[in-house]
């Protein structure tokens, strides 16, 4: 091994790199390392995250037919028709798309269940450019989740998963999928906020904590994964926010998707407790402005609850007893801060199964137990 120095005198760091190392024999030649060196750093965490991931991520093509009511041609006013031409009261084939994730390499893929809802033909491209048809094995409306499996008969890259309640508020967040039919999407961005709970957005229908990031979501990222910096899967990219605020995207947390995914996989569907009631968030400033009003009918207790606006006819909540006013303040001896505290206590609880809940009513604090049911019309 020959070393040669230059004998001028530098900062270490720089004195280093003019250090020419020529290595002969069975030793790497210096210009291959040196090469390697400069082509890693030439990229960034997110190519190698993409890298990672991508190979699992699948485009997703839809159609379903719609069928038109039937309407008499004859009230069609005939310039209109002259216009126009004769209107089409057939059957008409609607395609759809959206994207999604490879979660075992036997074919299983996860995706949004609007993605999949009421369509006839589902159409799956590979990363690679490979095409195959998929069978939705179930979906959970109430999450928007669904479970696509794969005809291909060979093993497939599954997508690493990892563990979205180790996420902070300013992680990266790397959004793949097929946005607007553009394949092999990627974009960047962060972890916005944790927790953000769906009803906020104006969907009632759904029982979801979301994670909200500004890297650009788009119709068609719908099913497709968000990644962390390793590439591994954080979240299922759900929907975006359009109009005011835009550029909000939101994520359902893997967690959840791995426990709905297992929960479809098993039994094809989600069963999900109910108690039966609509509720309103109540706190003590909100109480004493309410009891403020000499208008008010009812005086309301000055402190933090979910307050019961109407129960559901023949509803669990009905049979046990609970009423309009009534304010909830624990359940399962937790607090209960708010409708959507009761809401987390009431989806973890266990259909069939005693659910103990302490409430006031008339400023006395009373206790009822309610055996949640499962939550009818779904599917």
């Amino acid at each position: 091994m020959i070393v040669f120095q230059s004998s001028m005198r530098f900062p270490g760091y720089l004195a280093s790199l003019l250090v020419l190392i020529i290595v002969i024999g069975n030793h790497v030649e210096p210009s291959f390392a040196i090469e390697n060196s400069i082509q890693e750093s030439s990229h960034s965490f997110v190519a190698e995250a993409v890298r990672n991931v991508a190979p699992a991520v699948v485009r997703i093509d839809t159609e379903r037919t719609i069928e038109h009511e039937q309407f008499d041609p004859t009230l069609i006013d005939p310039l209109l028709r002259d216009l126009l031409g004769e209107p089409n009261f057939g059957p008409e084939r609607q395609r759809g798309q959206g994207s999604g994730v490879l979660i075992h390499d036997d074919g299983l893929v996860l995706t949004n269940a609007h993605v999949v809802e009421r369509v006839d033909d589902v159409h799956i491209t590979l990363a690679n450019g490979d095409k195959c048809n998929g069978q939705v094995i179930g979906k959970d409306l109430v999450t928007d989740l669904a479970l696509v499996r794969l005809d291909t008969g060979s093993k497939l890259d599954a997508a690493p998963l990892g563990n979205s309640e180790d996420l902070e508020v300013g992680d990266w967040a790397i959004a793949l999928g097929t946005p607007y039919g553009l394949e092999r999407t990627v974009t960047l961005g962060i972890v916005s906020s944790l927790h953000r709970n769906i009803s906020s957005l104006g969907f009632s229908d759904k029982r979801l904590d979301l994670i909200q990031t500004d890297a650009a979501i788009n119709p068609g990222n719908s099913g497709g994964p968000l990644v962390n910096y390793l590439g591994e899967v954080i979240g299922i990219n759900t929907l975006v926010r359009s109009g005011p605020g835009a550029g909000l995207g939101f994520a359902i947390p893997i967690n959840l998707a791995k426990s709905i995914s297992d929960q479809l996989l098993s039994n094809g569907e989600v069963l999900h407790p109910y108690l039966g009631v609509q509720l309103i968030s109540l706190d003590a400033s909100i109480a004493q402005e309410h009891n403020r009003d000499p208008n008010s009918v009812v005086e309301l207790p000055e402190r933090s609850g979910a307050l019961v606006q109407s129960v559901l006819s023949d509803s669990p909540a009905e049979r046990a007893g609970l009423k309009r006013g009534d304010l909830i303040i624990s359940a399962d001896d937790k607090d209960v801060l708010d409708p959507n505290s009761l809401l987390e206590k009431v989806e973890s609880s266990q259909i069939g199964k005693p659910f103990l809940i302490k409430l006031l009513r008339n400023n006395r604090e009373m206790k009822l137990s309610i055996q949640p049911e499962a939550l009818p019309g779904i599917s």
